[in-house]
C-alpha cells in the first residue's frame, strides 16, 4: 500500500503530510474554505509548490471520515475495553462496532486486564458476533504480536475509555512517540500540549493514529444509521437478511422472523440484539422527530 502524501497531523490551519522528501508543513488552498471541506489527518493529498512554501492543492477520494476524532481513510478501529473498571458496556460496544462497519471500517475488540478479572462474560457477548476479538496486556506483551500482524498495510485507530489500558497498549506499539511528537513540536515551536492532536505514526508496516482526549468515536454518529440500514451495521444480523418472511422486516417481533429465529435457537448472542433494539429505537425516534 502506498502510504505517500497523507497528513499525519494538522494544527492552527497548518498541516503537515508525510512525502517521500520527508515531512512538509502546508496550507490548503482557498478552495477547501468555499467548498466547506476541512482536510484532515489520514487524507491523502495533492501538493504544489508555490514561491517558497507548500499548498494541499487537492484531496484525494475518501474511503470514510469520522468528525470526532477528526480523520479519514480509516481502514480498522480497535476498540479497547478492560474486564474490570471501567465495567465494559455492550451497548456502548456495539454502537461503536456499527459506526465502523457503517463508515467501511473493520471492527477489533481488544480486551485488557484479563489478569485482574476473566474475559469469558465479554466472550460470550461476542460469540457469533463475527467480530474480530482477542486479549491483549501492554505491559506484558501478551496479544501484541497478534495485534502487530493486523497493522500492516492499514490505518488504524484506537478508542476506548480512560482507564482501560489503551495508553500503554500504544505505548508498547509506538515506544519512539513521545520521541516524534516532541521533534514535531520543536518544529512548530509549541509545547506538549500538541500532542492532544490526531498524530499518525508508522507501525509494523501499517499506520497507527493517537487520538489523545477522544475517549471514543462520536457516538451520536451511531443515530445517524438509518432504522432500515441497521441491520447492515451488525454483520450477524446482515446474515439473515432476505431470509425473514416478511419484506422490511424490523426484527423486532417474532412472527416469520429469521433474525428472531436464530436468537431463540441460540446462533445469535442476545446482548448484541438487545444492543440492536436499542439502536433501532433511538434511529426511530430520531425519524419521527424529525418529521
Amino acid at each position: 500500500m502506498n502510504f505517500e502524501n497523507y497528513i499525519i497531523k494538522g494544527i492552527g490551519g497548518f498541516y503537515y503530510v508525510h512525502t517521500e522528501q520527508g515531512v512538509i508543513e502546508c496550507k490548503p488552498k482557498g478552495i477547501f474554505r468555499k467548498r466547506k471541506i476541512t482536510p484532515v489527518a489520514g487524507d491523502r493529498v495533492c501538493l504544489e509548490r508555490q514561491a517558497e512554501t507548500w499548498v494541499i492543492s487537492d484531496l484525494l477520494p475518501r474511503k470514510n471520515v469520522f468528525v470526532r476524532p477528526p480523520i479519514a481513510n480509516v481502514d480498522q478501529l480497535f476498540i479497547v475495553v478492560s474486564t474490570v473498571q471501567p465495567v465494559p458496556s455492550t451497548l456502548v460496544i456495539d454502537k461503536l462496532t456499527a459506526i465502523a462497519v457503517d463508515r467501511g471500517a473493520q471492527p477489533v475488540i481488544l480486551i485488557t486486564k484479563t489478569d485482574l478479572e476473566s474475559a469469558d462474560y465479554l466472550v460470550k457477548c461476542y460469540e457469533h458476533s463475527r467480530i474480530p476479538m482477542f486479549c491483549v496486556n501492554g505491559a506484558t506483551g501478551e496479544g501484541l504480536e497478534n495485534l502487530r500482524g493486523m497493522l500492516q498495510d492499514r490505518l488504524s485507530v484506537f478508542c476506548g475509555n480512560s482507564g482501560v489500558g489503551k495508553s500503554t497498549l500504544l505505548s508498547a506499539l509506538l515506544p519512539d512517540q513521545v520521541l516524534e511528537t516532541g521533534e514535531i513540536s520543536q518544529k512548530l515551536g509549541r509545547g506538549r500540549h500538541t500532542t492532544r492532536e490526531v498524530q499518525i505514526f508508522e507501525c509494523n508496516g501499517g499506520l497507527v493514529a493517537d487520538t489523545p482526549g477522544f475517549a471514543s468515536l462520536d457516538m451520536e454518529k451511531a443515530a445517524a444509521i438509518s432504522k432500515e440500514n441497521l441491520q447492515f451495521a451488525f454483520p450477524d444480523i446482515a446474515e439473515y437478511f432476505g431470509q425473514c418472511q416478511f419484506t422490511g422486516c424490523s426484527h423486532l417481533v417474532g412472527k416469520g422472523c429469521a433474525v428472531r429465529q436464530a436468537l431463540e435457537e441460540g446462533n445469535l448472542d442476545r446482548t448484541r440484539y438487545e444492543s440492536y433494539v436499542a439502536l433501532y429505537q433511538e434511529a426511530k425516534q430520531k425519524e419521527d422527530w424529525q418529521r
